[in-house]
């Protein structure tokens, strides 16, 4: 489960991660409540892309070391702190309650799950 986890965030990160930086605006109309934050901006958008290739890149070198849980940790950092602004948003009445909804899944969720990664591992390293 650990191991199927781990490779799903990290995929996942990395793919969104060169969807932000390749087609930044492509990214902007198809992501699900995205347009709903502000108006778009690619510079932005590329920026957010590189964290996410950080963050799977992370979790991809966790895989084949133990030793990365540091690494992963500042992942989760940057993960949860995402995932806290969606939740000040939503708090602020700055997005809707579908779109908290839809960012419980696909930001809070998996924010957890990376420090959950990072931290049981260190028992490993």
């Amino acid at each position: 489960m650990r191991k199927t986890t781990l490779i799903v965030l990290a995929v996942s990160f990395l793919l969104n991660g060169l969807f932000m930086l390749f087609a930044p605006e492509s990214w902007y109309h198809l992501i699900p409540g995205v347009v709903e934050t502000g108006p778009f901006n690619p510079h932005f958008v590329r920026d957010i892309g590189c964290a996410y290739l950080v963050c799977g890149a992370a979790l991809l070198w966790l895989l084949y070391d133990a030793r990365a849980w540091p690494a992963v940790l500042v992942a989760g950092a940057f993960q949860v702190l995402h995932a806290l602004t969606h939740v000040w948003d939503a708090l602020g009445g700055r997005v809707t309650p579908e779109h908290i909804a839809n960012d419980s899944v696909s930001v809070i969720l998996p924010a957890l799950l990376v420090l959950w990664l990072g931290w049981s591992a260190r028992k490993q390293a």
